[in-house]
């Protein structure tokens, strides 16, 4: 089947594509990514015998069912272990260290948001695991979300190949031997790397329902990373506030590489490029 005759999206329809992956996702687009909603929708209309982006924009409308697939097609889902090398020192260098000295005994909670795939949240736990070895009594949960469930399934089955695979075996070959098998072409993560992580889906722009092991039990470090350049000002207000609402007092927050909230009057004060504390005294 030929979507829309070759002809691409008419002007009026993706304008309801836009506005519908800003209703459901909060991601603010523009009409400059024509080409990639069609490169991503276009399959799955074929799957659903629809023959038009307008009749694909209905049934998203229409079917309470279709959203959650719309949503994995719409996300950008972009990451790497260990990507930036200079916030991992910090957190295996500083961040740990300190946090233990200041609450020994206690479970470092860690929230890994818009986890994507997972490379993320195995790299925090690896340098978790890695501080443990050497710190007897010190224990870690990691709680992962993202809005795409498909993304979630990557991230709770570990297996990981291609590029970000390659990265790893020629930066961290002896992490490597560690904590994966080798699984097909690829690597497989480890259970004892699994048996601290909860995988659970959210949109960062609702407040976070935690699971139960982790209710009422604010967390000390979180991971924002590569997500919020995707919305507008007023929706990156929106994330930080539900996001701030889950930070332990002193918790840091992690952005990504071109992403700054210096200027959007949040309550987190800069620490270093990328790294920010929570200000416990903001209103």
């Amino acid at each position: 089947m030929r979507v829309d005759g070759g002809a691409g999206i008419q002007p009026a329809t993706l304008s309801a594509l836009i506005a519908l992956v800003r209703e459901h996702t909060g991601i603010a687009m523009t009409d400059r990514k024509s080409s990639l909603l069609e490169r991503r929708l276009r399959p799955r209309m074929r799957e659903l015998d629809i023959a038009s982006y307008q009749g694909y924009v209905q049934r998203v409308r229409d079917d309470a069912g279709e959203v959650a697939h719309f949503i994995d097609l719409v996300t950008t889902n972009d990451t790497q272990f260990f990507r930036t090398a200079h916030v991992w020192e910090y957190v295996e260098r500083e961040f740990l260290p300190r946090w233990w000295r200041e609450r020994p005994g206690d479970t470092l909670r860690v929230w890994s948001a818009a986890a994507a795939s997972g490379e993320e949240l195995y790299s925090i736990a690896m340098l978790c695991e890695r501080f443990q070895a050497a710190t007897p009594g010190f224990r870690y949960q990691i709680l992962a979300t993202d809005i795409s469930r498909q993304m979630l399934a990557l991230a709770r089955a570990g297996r990981y190949a291609g590029r970000s695979v390659e990265r790893l075996l020629a930066t961290q070959p002896d992490w490597v031997r560690k904590y994966f098998t080798a699984s097909g072409d690829g690597l497989q993560v480890v259970d004892a790397l699994k048996q601290h992580v909860t995988l659970a889906q959210h949109n960062l722009l609702t407040p976070l329902k935690a699971p139960e092991k982790f209710a009422h039990q604010p967390f000390n470090l979180v991971f924002l990373r590569n997500v919020l350049f995707y919305f507008d000002q007023a929706h990156q207000r929106s994330v930080l506030q539900q996001v701030r609402h889950s930070m332990a007092p002193q918790a840091r927050l992690i952005l990504g590489e071109s992403e700054s909230i210096t200027g959007l009057e949040t309550a987190c004060q800069f620490e270093r490029p990328l790294i920010y504390t929570l200000d416990t005294q903001a209103p």
